[in-house]
């Protein structure tokens, strides 16, 4: 699944993580791939299955939502 490396952000920020949001700001690419980019993921403490789950259940960070 691919995910917009903002939204990656915006997770780790919302649970309090600046300082690893300002690291992984610099070093994920702009579309995350959750399968291709797991241990930079895992690596910033993000579960690749809690963004699909984070995406999934709230509509304000799907297209057209």
């Amino acid at each position: 699944m691919e995910i917009d490396k903002q939204t990656v952000l915006k997770l780790m920020r919302e649970r309090g993580d600046e300082e690893q949001a300002k690291q992984a700001e610099s070093e994920l690419p702009d579309q995350v791939d959750t399968d291709r980019d797991a241990g930079l993921l895992q690596r910033f403490g993000v579960d690749p299955q809690d963004l699909a789950g984070g995406i999934l259940g709230r509509g304000d960070d799907l297209p057209g939502m």
